[in-house]
């Protein structure tokens, strides 16, 4: 799957099912600072995750990933 196709499905699901403004969706977005993503959304983002990617996002491997751009590089890297 190609980082575009990767990055227009997280947007998507961002803006319908976690309600955050598409203006604000940028690589350099800090997911809890600047996003507003907070362990309730994170829990409904595990779960689109894995229905959309097919994959589990294990909490201990998110440590580091602090910005929109590293979440979709973290997806690109399990499904690739």
């Amino acid at each position: 799957m190609q980082r575009e196709e990767i990055i227009e499905k997280v947007n998507h699901f961002l803006v319908e099912e976690i309600e955050i403004e598409e203006n604000l969706l940028k690589e350099d977005a800090l997911l809890k600072e600047g996003l507003g993503i907070d362990s309730l959304d994170f829990v409904d983002i595990v779960v689109i995750v894995e229905k959309n990617f097919g994959f589990k996002i294990k909490p201990e491997e998110m440590t580091n990933v602090k910005t929109l751009g590293q979440f979709y590089d973290y997806i690109a890297g399990k499904v690739n």
